[in-house]
């Protein structure tokens, strides 16, 4: 599809744009996403309808923006949790010839790679809701809706909102970028690993990590850590710490909340041995699903 076509078309119509490729119905969310009873009770609403002045960015995109919605895709919001930290990736993702401002006539479009190209993803705007909330990402900012937009690209170009229910971290960050994804298993990691993280934070490399679970999706342990659940790596820092220096690692929740409560958490009593200066530079003390 071809979106400056189509939107010249809707405009010069006065249409807003429907995707009959990727249809506000039942088989863009999936079969088995839901139960059958709830699969007809989703109502597709326009951010338009939802808002007087909806807007794809609100000050910029953060990965602080993404509250993961109903859909377990917690692997490709990490990635894209990630993805906001380079600035030079997201241009690729995200074009810029677009919003509710201008031109506007309710049709969207992002890019992903696929076996070596950047494809272009076209949707229309009409984002699912179950029972008055979103079925999909949203953004902590109730009138900016990037996250969720992008999201119903993806799953357009993964076939239906079902198919991102539970997939690979490593794959997303390929889609996102078109680079090479490596993985360290941390059962029996490399000894340089420290290092390692720290190099690849300093090349802006996308980075995440995962829990393993063999259990139903989604166990909250009583650390705070979720088992099955995909988190993003947002820095990793060495600092002088009592008498010597000591690795740290910054990874957020696509959530948006719930933390890890062991040593180096928010509130934890390793920072009050922490010079002011790095306690000032590096916690940030808030349930926003962050932490060291």
């Amino acid at each position: 599809q071809d979106f400056n076509r189509l939107q010249a078309l809707c405009l010069s119509q006065g249409l807003l744009f429907e995707d009959a490729t990727f249809p506000a119905q039942v088989s863009s969310i999936g079969p088995n996403l839901l139960p059958e009873d709830e699969l007809q009770q989703i109502h597709w609403k326009r951010p338009t309808e939802l808002l007087r002045n909806p807007y794809l960015f609100l000050d910029g995109v953060s990965r602080f923006d993404i509250m993961q919605g109903e859909i377990g895709d917690c692997w490709m919001l990490a990635a894209l949790g990630s993805l906001t930290l380079q600035k030079h990736f997201l241009e690729n993702v995200l074009p810029k010839d677009q919003g509710f401002q201008e031109n506007y006539a309710g049709i969207f479009h992002f890019r992903f790679w696929q076996c070596g190209d950047w494809v272009d993803v076209v949707i229309d705007d009409r984002l699912p809701f179950l029972n008055g909330r979103y079925l999909s990402v949203h953004s902590r900012t109730s009138n900016e809706f990037w996250p969720s937009l992008l999201e119903k690209a993806y799953a357009k170009f993964r076939g239906s909102y079902q198919n991102l229910h539970g997939g690979y971290l490593s794959d997303a960050l390929v889609d996102l970028t078109g680079g090479v994804q490596v993985q360290f298993s941390l059962k029996d990691p490399p000894p340089e690993l420290e290092e390692i993280v720290k190099a690849a934070v300093k090349s802006r490399s996308l980075m995440g990590c995962s829990t393993s679970s063999q259990l139903r999706r989604y166990v909250e342990l009583r650390n705070g850590i979720i088992q099955g659940h995909a988190y993003t790596v947002t820095g990793a820092e060495k600092i002088p710490y009592k008498n010597g220096m000591k690795h740290i690692i910054r990874i957020w929740n696509p959530w948006g909340h719930g933390e890890w409560k062991g040593p180096w958490s928010d509130n934890s009593s390793q920072w009050d041995h922490v010079e002011p200066k790095w306690r000032e530079a590096l916690l940030r003390n808030k349930d926003d699903g962050e932490f060291w």
